[in-house]
This record gives C-alpha cells, structure tokens and sequence, in this order.
C-alpha cells in the first residue's frame, strides 16, 4: 500500500516544482546558503502538496480511469491502493503541507494554500470548464514561481519570466489535451468529459499560438530585462528555446507523445540535454558574464 501511495503522489511529476527555483537562480542568489535553503524547503513542500493534489484527482477520476488505457494502471484503478487510504493521505500530507508553508513564511504559506485550493477546485469543476482547465494548469506553474519569489529578498527578478512561464505551461497543457484526443479517439468523452469541447485543430492553432508567443516573450525578456548583462549575452540562450520547443513539438505531432510532460523530459535524451545546457548557459552568462 505505501508504494501504491507513493506512485499515486506521482514523484515523476514533482519535476514540475523546479519553477520555484526560478527566483534563486534569475536573481543570481544560487550560491548563497540561507537562500538556498529557503528555496529548497519551498520546493520539497511543494512537493508534499502537489503530491496531495494527485492523491485527490485519482480519487475523483477512480472510475474514468479505469476505462482509460494507460491509467488503469496506476494504483487506485488497480486496487493496490483503496480510495479511504488515498483520502486519509491526502488530509494527512496537505494539512501538514500547508502548516509547514506559513512557518517558513507567510506569504509562502498563502500561495502554498492557494495552490493546494486552485487545484483542489480544478480536481472538482474547473478541469470540466474548456480553456478554463489548461488556463488553471497554468496557473498553477506561475504560483510555483511566484514561491519561489517570496521565501527570498528579490531585488531584479523580471516579471517577463511570469509571462514565459504562463505561456509555457499553457503550451505543455494543450499539447497533454492532443495527446489525449489523439490516444483515446471515439472513447474521450468517456475518460474526460472536457475532451468533448476540444478537437485537434483548435488545439493545433491554440499549441502554434503559445509557442510563437513564448519565443517573442522569452526574446524580449533577453535584452529587455533590467538585471541581466549589459552585453545581452543572454540572448544566447534562445536557440535552446527553440530547439526544446521544436523538440517538444516533434515528440506531439510526429511521435504521438505528450500525454506526461515529466516522462518527456526524463525519457527523451535530446530534450533532457537541450534543458540541461539552457539552465548551465543561463547561469554561466548571469553570474560570470
């Protein structure tokens, strides 16, 4: 039962918590301990909380997922782990999620609480909502930043990185949505009722419409933001934007994958290494050049 508990709180997906460090890093506080720390203990209770999150969703879905193809697997579909457990879990780690939040500060606390509520809601209604559902993924992602931002003293972190966040996540949740039209064709309304508002081409113009975005925005956020190098050395960093997000799209439209953003990442070597030399690009330019 603990193993089917952990699988549920999905660790693959705990992944996505790295956008809380978004602040240490494009701050240039890295390398500083306290600050550090602090960033730190706010990913691994985002962690706690996201991993509450999932234990509420396969609870609501049980019965949908056990139609579907691939999440029928997962422990509650199967019967490893029984829905009571799944329920005392999540009250369990969210309620010592959320208590932990505002002892490491507050305002922490306060997005930690409005994160663990947005979804819980979304579980609920919102994911039920076309366009309101991949908007509150979304939002979900800039919360993470916006932790990230308020556990440490920020002085120039850009508000053009919340801008390429939102459209990121917004890109990576339409592309789950083709997936899942693409994945389970006649049957999608009988996984997710939402699947019925949705189609591919809309998806397709809305997936053509963040990208182009996020590139504009992210190349606006190199040479326009106040605290990075005089030099704009940071535009160098662009062609690895462009080449994850072709990447990505490659992985949607031609492999047929997309379904889980986080195996993406883990599993295709050339994306993993296309972030990998982003993120050391990115810190060599902000705090050597």
């Amino acid at each position: 039962m603990l193993i089917g508990l952990l699988k549920t709180m999905r660790p693959k997906q705990w992944t996505k918590n790295v956008f809380v460090f978004a602040a240490l890093i494009f701050d240039k506080k890295l390398f500083h301990p306290l600050w550090f720390a602090r960033t730190l203990a706010a990913f691994l209770l985002f962690c706690l909380i996201s991993g509450t999150v999932y234990l509420i969703n396969d609870v609501v879905d049980l019965e949908k997922d056990r139609r579907h193809p691939e999440k029928r697997k997962r422990p509650l579909p199967s019967g490893q782990l029984s829905p009571q457990a799944a329920v005392a879990a999540a009250v369990l780690f969210g309620t010592a999620g959320i208590g932990l939040s505002f002892l490491l500060d507050p305002l922490f606390g306060v997005i930690a609480l409005l994160y663990l509520a947005s979804m819980v809601l979304y579980s609920f209604v919102l994911k039920h909502m076309v366009i309101i559902d991949i908007m509150t993924i979304a939002a979900g992602f800039v919360l993470r930043v916006a932790a990230g931002v308020v556990v440490i003293p920020v002085e120039r972190f850009s508000p053009w990185l919340y801008v390429c966040t939102t459209l990121l996540a917004l890109f990576m949740a339409a592309s789950k949505r083709r997936h899942e039209l693409v994945l389970l064709a006649e049957s999608a309304n009988n996984h997710r009722r939402i699947l019925d508002e949705y189609n591919i081409e809309f998806l397709d113009d809305i997936i053509a419409l963040v990208t182009s975005t996020t590139v504009i925005a992210y190349s606006l956020y190199t040479f326009s933001a106040p605290n990075l190098p005089a030099n704009h050395a940071m535009m160098l960093t662009i062609p690895f934007v462009l080449y994850g997000l072709f990447r990505y799209l490659y992985l949607v439209r031609v492999k047929g994958l997309g379904g889980a953003p986080e195996d993406l990442l883990l599993k295709d070597l050339p994306l993993l290494l296309d972030v990998i030399g982003f993120g050391l690009a990115a810190v060599l330019i902000l705090y050597i050049f």
